[in-house]
């Protein structure tokens, strides 16, 4: 059968330019959307809680723009035109609704008797007033309000924070998905359900895709806006979506700087091991198609890569070169024991001898992806999907690509295995015949420390420091996150209990206003917490606007009906709601604080707000801060409940594949010890596990999984001829040398990650890069250890258990 498909191997080679160009093409729809939300799962109950409370309270999508002074004061004349002239060019663009800074709020204090309903906001503003810097900080001092959002505390930076109008379609939308998926919260949805679900998240999906763009777009016009003005200042831009455009950029920028390093330094160390330019050509060749294939495919199954899945490429990689070298292995060791058969048969060959190992390694490399599907995480679910369709791509166009291109070429001579690495390849299976035992008690001794090491580890996730602390966009983010209030935004739904009012005209009462007081005086007590807004720092507007005399709940009521309806709203519209009445308090947490422990966090605020009296039934923590702690948490569970079941699944497939119990569990051991001690070196060096390296583990396991199937069946093939110590000789200098091959490559390749300025990159980079060499260890040691201790004599029928299975 192979002899007649690869006897036309130009047609093979014509099908695949022709699905390479199709494929090619359609990657123009893939899309990587790094951005803060893809990494909640829409699904998840406290995702849809806090949807609702959002919709409820409508708070403005907005970023801030910092403004600092090389020189002078911030309320200087240049300063202040400087801030003017920004706010103004920023208002010229479609989707701003408003421009807030120093010059455009109203200073109400100025207002004094002229308060009322007919009175005009722009009229108090700096803009208009035209005050002097001396009366301008003192206003702005402490002010209940733009204290830590406009102004910084110490008054050497001020804040624009522009606001966006709402995508009214995209709301309405959003709306209809979240009016169903509230169901969730009482049960299960029904089929008409999930059905128009996945309707209205089809709608949904184009008008998401163009708010994206035009955000990059707005950031890109304001990023040159700002840039006209720092021969003055140091200006800082930030917010969420900020974010997401910058770990976007970043990730791209690492995918084709380091993606194509990685690439480079891979054809040369392909050339100086194999010496021959065919052989790059080759590899080339078959890992660019499976790439394009893949990412063509993600584009047309509309699968996006987000923080989680961005270095899919990078695994496919991977596999691809790990298919490659072991098939260009196989035909120079064929060829040498062959030398007067035809290019033809010498490929063909090679291919019978090399199907069932790359196969099963496929077969089993898929399943540990496959076990992410186990997780109730969409974005890791996501992932696990992207790495079966990336694993069935390469597994598939590798052995058919590699020896239709191979068919190109002459027969290359044969040649010996005398190369540099012929001393440790011996070294080695020589202290794997006679340190067998030392082997095993390091490895146990090793796997120990592993397992101590993965205990201590924690979950953390600081979206600041995924950047090096000097590059410009950690101190753009530091900047803002220390002087303007904090980054992640959290926010506190407090439901008073239903209680009779003495008059049902109140808008405020004053034990309610009381309570939020309270809790906004607990959570200042936290040295990560950022900016706090609510009701509260009305009724301290109020108060000031009083000539510093409390006002009690009737005139608070007075003058709230007494100010302008556009002022109410600004001040009030996001913080209160009736009836029944919902108070919320936003706070923003400051990622940038020194040993901040997010989950120890969220508990004592639970603690203190209990303390005070307050049922845990009458509020609600909610946002992004509570959301990303709440995902990490259940990541980490997830993780370990899916390692677990993909080393059972993993053992099971061992047994199909190799036809005995006792082989499946030697072959599962040392994905084991890679696996587990990833996750050691981690906790022993205090890396915590977040959204990026939650995946490392999984990465280990399915290189190693590769590796072990490779020198099992080897092993296995040589056994039914010779003894056991014969053939693990034979067996380390053969499929050895491309175990060696393979994973110096890889591991190199990997190294270069760590020259860059996304931190998550460099850790996947060097972690992978332990990895690959942990596994190979394991793989050159301990499994032939453990093969020629109980793995011996006649085990023809499991020998040959794989080829049967291929055929």
């Amino acid at each position: 059968m192979l002899e007649a498909l690869f006897s036309r191997h130009k047609i093979i080679l014509f099908v695949f330019v022709i699905l390479v160009g199709f494929f090619a093409w359609h990657s123009k729809d893939f899309e990587t959307n790094a951005s803060a939300d893809t990494l909640i799962s829409e699904d998840n109950e406290e995702f849809i809680k806090s949807q609702k409370i959002n919709q409820q309270f409508s708070p403005e999508e907005f970023l801030i723009i910092a403004y600092r002074p090389k020189s002078g004061d911030i309320f200087s004349e240049t300063s202040l035109q400087n801030i003017a002239a920004i706010s103004g060019k920023i208002e010229q663009l479609p989707r701003v609704k408003a421009v807030r800074s120093v010059m455009t709020v109203p200073l109400l204090s100025k207002a004094g008797k002229e308060l009322s309903a007919d009175m005009k906001p722009n009229d108090f503003t700096q803009q208009k007033l035209q005050l002097p810097a001396s009366e301008l900080r003192s206003l702005f001092k402490d002010h209940p309000i733009y204290d830590g959002l406009l102004i910084n505390h110490e008054q050497t930076a001020s804040g624009i924070q522009v606001l966006f109008k709402p995508d009214i379609i995209l709301q309405n939308i959003n709306a209809d998905i979240l009016a169903i998926q509230s169901k969730r919260l009482d049960g299960a949805l029904s089929k008409d359900d999930k059905t128009e679900l996945a309707h209205l998240k089809a709608k949904a999906a184009p008008q998401e895709k163009a708010l994206r763009e035009t955000r990059n777009k707005e950031i890109e016009i304001l990023r040159g806006i700002i840039k006209d003005y720092s021969a003055d200042a140091d200006l800082y831009l930030g917010g969420v979506h900020v974010l997401g455009y910058q770990l976007i950029n970043i990730i791209q920028n690492d995918l084709k700087v380091f993606g194509s390093a990685i690439a480079l330094l891979i054809c040369l160390l392909v050339l100086l091991v194999f010496r021959r330019f065919s052989w790059v050509i080759i590899t080339v060749a078959c890992c660019a198609s499976n790439l394009l294939i893949t990412v063509g495919a993600f584009g047309l199954l509309n699968l996006k890569a987000t923080v989680i899945s961005s270095n899919f490429i990078s695994l496919q990689l991977i596999l691809s070169l790990a298919i490659v070298i072991h098939l260009i292995v196989q035909y120079r060791e064929d060829a040498e024991s062959h030398p007067d058969i035809s290019q033809k048969d010498l490929v063909v060959l090679t291919l019978k001898n090399k199907i069932a190992p790359c196969f099963f390694a496929g077969f089993t490399t898929s399943l540990g992806f496959a076990s992410l599907l186990l997780s109730e995480i969409q974005p890791v679910i996501a992932f696990g999907w992207m790495m079966i369709v990336a694993m069935a791509v390469t597994i598939l166009c590798t052995l058919l690509l590699f020896p239709a291109l191979l068919l190109l070429f002459p027969r290359e001579k044969p040649s010996s295995n005398t190369t540099f690495l012929a001393r440790p390849v011996n070294a080695l299976h020589h202290i794997c015949i006679k340190s067998g035992g030392a082997i095993i008690l390091v490895s146990i001794i090793f796997f120990g420390a592993s397992v101590f090491g993965a205990l201590q580890l924690n979950v953390e996730n600081s979206f600041i420091n995924y950047f090096g602390e000097k590059t410009e966009v950690y101190k753009e983010l530091s900047f803002i996150d220390k002087e303007f209030g904090g980054s992640t935004p959290l926010d506190i739904i407090y439901t008073p209990p239903e209680e009779p009012r003495p008059d049902k005209n109140l808008v405020l009462r004053a034990k309610d206003i009381q309570n939020v007081q309270r809790i906004q005086k607990a959570l200042g007590e936290f040295e990560a917490m950022g900016t706090r807004l609510s009701v509260l720092n009305f009724t301290q507007l109020a108060k000031q606007i009083n000539n510093g005399r409390p006002l009690t709940e009737y005139e608070l009521t007075a003058i709230y009906w007494t100010l302008d309806k556009g002022i109410r709203e600004d001040l009030l519209g996001s913080f209160f709601l009736e009836p029944p009445a919902q108070l919320r308090i936003s706070a923003r947490i400051k990622d940038s604080t020194e040993g901040l422990d997010r989950g120890a966090m969220l508990a004592e605020i639970h603690g203190k707000i209990q303390a005070l009296g307050i049922s845990k039934d009458d509020y609600q923590l909610s946002s992004l801060f509570v959301l990303y702690q709440a995902m990490l948490e259940q990541l980490f569970t997830s993780q370990i409940l899916t390692l677990g079941a993909v080393f059972i699944a993993l053992g099971i497939a061992f047994c199909l594949i190799f036809r005995s119990v006792k082989i499946a569990s030697i072959a599962i051991i040392p994905n084991i010890i890679s696996a587990i001690a990833i996750l050691g070196i981690m906790g022993w060096l205090r890396i915590p596990l977040d959204f990026m390296t939650m995946t490392i583990a999984a990465i280990a396991m399915g290189i190693a999984v590769d590796d072990t199937i490779h020198y099992t069946h080897r092993y296995l093939q040589e056994l039914k001829n010779t003894s056991a110590e014969k053939a693990i000789e034979r067996s380390h200098h053969s499929v050895g040398y491309a175990l060696i091959y393979t994973s110096l490559i890889i591991a190199i390749g990997f190294a270069l990650l760590g020259f860059s300025d996304f931190v998550p990159s460099v850790l996947f980079g060097l972690l992978t890069g332990l990895a690959i060499i942990i596994a190979l260890i394991a793989d050159l040691t301990l499994l032939p250890v453990l093969l020629h201790k109980f793995v011996r004599g006649d085990i023809h029928n499991n020998a040959v258990a794989s080829d049967e299975m291929a055929k």
